[in-house]
């Protein structure tokens, strides 16, 4: 088989390039970390123990944080232990499982927070018959096909690419197991899965994207017919803060994603994938529930 056998152990580079910032990055991904876990732990522990809270949209909100804390699991123990030990070497196996757990619960997040708009529109611009439209089996079919879609995308992506050769090199320049990265080291024509890959993200994160926009917009023009100036205010600074939070998840991801193989800059890369797989999930639970007078009372 030559050169084309398939790599038995891959190396991440990770941040090594920096030994001088090991201890610096280190502290920081492990303050991040803990805060994001205690964060969303505490949004499901207040959830769960409130009977108030037990209404559609903290439904949604439970979802997120527990998919929050799977999603953060799946790279920065793994990044943590890369910089403590200064081992980086990674399995065959090992990277198939970090790339399909992390496509896994980002795509389920993608389609969580477009569900989440959906029902914040049912919510303000349908209030007479919000619950009725939002019942229990219509939350439980949107939450469940989020998963499923996450796990189709996962597992076509990573079947696709691990069922490649690998040659030459076995250095990830990433601090993660992500598609492009691994893409590179493949030494056969990708073309058909960098198409795959565009297609995916353009089903996967714009659409779900495109139809937060639509239910967003038509939420601010209800709000702009309420007559209270503080009461607009108070609704417009809800949904900007929240689309801020989306938009740079998606922005992010959009970048990353919907684009081929031969205008990839992994550096840039490794720094832009941070904002969606570190910075995003420990702005959710301030952002989404910290901030929300009915979270606070329970707390």
């Amino acid at each position: 088989t030559g050169n084309k056998t398939s790599a038995i152990v891959f190396v991440i580079l990770g941040f090594s390039h920096r030994p001088d910032m090991k201890v610096v990055f280190f502290i920081l991904f492990l303050c991040i970390y803990i805060v994001t876990v205690l964060g969303n732990l505490l949004i499901l522990l207040v959830i769960n123990m409130d009977p108030v809270l037990h209404t559609p949209m903290y439904f949604f909100l439970r979802n997120l944080s527990f998919l929050e804390i799977c999603y953060t699991s799946v790279t920065l123990p793994r990044v943590l232990v890369n910089l403590l030990s200064g081992d980086t070497s990674i399995s065959l196996a090992g990277c198939a499982a970090q790339m399909y757990f992390f496509l896994f619960f980002g795509a389920t997040e993608c389609c969580l927070l477009a569900a989440m708009a959906y029902d914040r529109y049912r919510a303000i611009c349908n209030p007479l018959h919000y619950m009725d439209i939002m019942n229990k089996k219509v939350c439980m079919q949107l939450a469940a096909s989020s998963w499923v879609c996450g796990n189709l995308v996962a597992l076509g992506h990573t079947t696709f690419i691990f069922s490649l050769p690998f040659c030459g090199s076995n250095v990830i320049n990433h601090f993660f197991c992500e598609i492009q990265p691994v893409l590179m080291l493949v030494c056969v024509d990708t073309y058909w899965n960098e198409l795959q890959i565009i297609l995916a993200a353009a089903f996967v994160i714009l659409m779900p994207f495109l139809l937060i926009l639509v239910s967003y917009g038509l939420i601010i023009s209800s709000i702009l017919k309420i007559r209270s100036l503080k009461g607009r205010y108070k609704a417009f600074s809800t949904c900007f803060s929240h689309l801020t939070v989306v938009t740079l998840f998606y922005g992010t991801a959009v970048f990353i994603y919907i684009r081929p193989k031969s205008s990839y800059s992994l550096d840039v890369d490794k720094v832009l994938s941070l904002f969606y797989s570190v910075v995003t999930p420990i702005l959710n639970p301030v952002i989404y529930s910290l901030r929300n007078r009915e979270v606070k009372g329970a707390l």
